[in-house]
């Protein structure tokens, strides 16, 4: 191996596998039987999952620049899957859920699909981000001011409600993220966690839980200005603690799990059909003692994770996440096969035995 070559770090790997399995499970209790547990549990996850989730995907985006390459992955990457899956969920949920036609498709990002319109946008903007730390405090203005208004187009609410994490994402280098993996960061991180536990006990109380998903105007939760802002305020700090603590749990070594973070597009794209699907042959409904249903709840969203991060499952899975990749993964296959039969040994001289006539005999 040359002295220059960077290897993958596996605690990124990790951090990815980790977060989008607590996405999914958070998916799944929405679709369980509300109870006081799961409510509590739900509003645990909100706080700190997404938050983390952006910050890793804005570490991760420090390299995009403003060329063509890199454009051209932006649309191929994020723009192509968005289109294609926010068409085939409403498909799934018209003509398989029986619900009413979706408003807006493509305009307004149904579900999941805000993330690949929100990282489109952020990405786009990284040239500019990364360039200063003075985007840090800018982007919790940013953040604060937004639900002022509402914007209906490509969710850009939560675009600019979440744009503090991937500002500071870009912004951490390796060394800043390396100490939540000092010794005893972990004690730290449980003592945290089980802060916010208390918390989520106490979210009705003062915000609801509209409120974690940083997408609503104050009008529309019905609060003073003012009091609104400092509530989103606090709520941006609070995502800080809980992404400082669910970081610091993040397996170090490389392991079976840290295979699978490779593939938590393809898990956060395709989960929906599956919960949605468990929801119109009633699963949910057959779990009725809270504990119980939350339980299975979890396993549940564990298993739908792994099952889809599986290689061989997202390795089938990968036409659909990425069409353009695909494509053009298998035209270079088909192309160095054909430089490869060219280049054969006896290749030359067998093609011109093809194509010359064999000496008469004498």
């Amino acid at each position: 191996m040359s002295a220059r070559t960077n290897p993958r770090d596996p605690w990124f790997d990790n951090a990815k596998m980790m977060l989008v399995t607590l996405v999914v499970i958070g998916h799944a209790i929405a679709f369980a039987p509300s109870t006081d547990a799961s409510t509590r549990v739900y509003d645990w996850l909100y706080y700190a999952h997404m938050p983390a989730f952006v910050l890793i995907t804005g570490h991760l985006s420090t390299t995009f620049a403003w060329t063509r390459r890199h454009l051209t992955a932006l649309v191929t990457t994020l723009a192509v899957p968005y289109v294609v899956f926010e068409g085939l969920m409403a498909l799934f949920r018209v003509d398989v859920g029986g619900e009413e036609p979706l408003d807006q498709l493509w305009i307004d990002p149904h579900w999941p699909m805000w993330y690949l319109a929100a990282l489109f946008c952020w990405r786009l903007m990284t040239p500019l981000l990364k360039r200063h730390w003075v985007a840090v405090p800018l982007s919790v203005v940013a953040s604060v001011l937004a639900p002022l208004t509402s914007f209906d187009v490509l969710d850009l609410d939560r675009v600019l409600g979440f744009l503090p994490f991937f500002v500071l994402g870009l912004h951490l280098r390796r060394e800043h993220l390396a100490l939540v993996r000092e010794p005893g960061t972990r004690l730290v991180a449980v003592l945290l966690l089980g802060w916010l536990w208390w918390l989520a006990g106490r979210t009705d109380d003062w915000i609801s839980t509209e409120w974690l998903y940083y997408r609503s105007s104050y009008d529309e939760m019905d609060v003073a200005t003012d009091l609104g802002m400092l509530v989103r305020a606090l709520m941006v700090g609070i995502g800080l603690v809980g992404t400082y603590a669910l970081l610091a749990l993040v397996p170090r070594g490389r392991s079976w799990f840290t295979a699978f973070g490779a593939a938590s597009l393809v898990v956060y794209l395709v989960h929906g059909f599956v919960l949605r699907g468990l929801e119109y042959v009633d699963f949910w409904d057959a779990f009725t003692a809270p504990w119980a249903a939350l339980g299975v709840t979890v396993v549940v969203g564990t298993l739908v994770t792994v099952l889809l991060a599986w290689p061989p499952v997202a390795q089938r899975l990968m036409p659909l996440v990425d069409p353009v990749g695909t494509l053009r993964a298998f035209h270079d296959r088909r192309e160095a096969a054909r430089v490869e039969r060219a280049d054969a040994p006896g290749a030359a001289g067998a093609g011109q035995a093809d194509r010359e006539p064999e000496p008469a005999g004498r």
